[in-house]
């Protein structure tokens, strides 16, 4: 009896284990804007674990969203951008290494997406994301005939339903989906992201105004 007992505990131990490591991860943003919390995807596990690794290394403390485009997304993660002059160009710093695809249906650019960057299909045939550039959508609404036109393009493959009433209502980037990997998602502080997406900006879309990454980490 007390070797079933036993059993069972342990059995009870395991299982308490494997819920525990399927349960997403989640990162605070705090930044000069505000603060964003996100959410992190378990599926795209190889992007979801290389950020939060460099999340809890304090990778991307003091680094600035160096590309902001009006109702596209706000974009960050070179660490050249840290102490950078007024003006410089940015962009082409970040972790050399790449990381594969991990393309899902269910995860697209809708408002509030989170996805790596990367270099263009010239180069990147196989759509390798970038070790730490990321972005956040922004975006805009789409109208139905507006998304059936992507389709009709060849844009984009079919729409699902989910996305056509997230598309048409909160908007996003569809021409992004499947292209480049969305491995989580804004939970609190869209409006940041939004009030980040509007500043004023150079010819190479930097901030005039400094936006800085003030620190990132880790909750449950």
């Amino acid at each position: 009896m007390k070797k079933i007992l036993l059993l069972c505990l342990i059995i009870s131990a395991f299982y308490t284990l494997a819920l525990a490591q399927t349960q997403y991860s989640k990162v605070v943003m705090e930044t000069s804007k505000g603060t964003i919390k996100i959410i992190l995807y378990d599926n795209t596990f190889r992007h979801s674990e290389n950020f939060v690794k460099l999340v809890n290394e304090g990778y991307y403390n003091g680094q600035l969203f160096h590309r902001v485009i009006k109702n596209f997304m706000i974009q960050t993660g070179d660490d050249k951008s840290k102490n950078a002059q007024p003006g410089e160009m940015l962009g082409h710093g970040g972790k050399t290494y790449t990381i594969p695809a991990e393309f899902y249906p269910e995860y697209y650019h809708k408002k509030g997406a989170l996805a790596a960057a990367r270099q263009g299909d010239n180069t990147n045939p196989k759509k390798e994301s970038s070790g730490s550039q990321f972005y956040i959508v922004q975006g805009q609404v789409f109208t139905k005939e507006q998304l059936d036109m992507f389709v009709q393009k060849g844009l984009h493959p079919p729409f699902t339903e989910e996305q056509i009433k997230i598309y048409t209502t909160i908007g996003g980037t569809p021409h992004l989906d499947y292209a480049y990997t969305v491995f989580g998602e804004v939970i609190e502080g869209l409006e940041i992201v939004e009030s980040i997406s509007l500043a004023p900006t150079n010819k190479a879309d930097r901030p005039t105004e400094d936006i800085k990454i003030i620190k990132m980490y880790t909750i449950q």
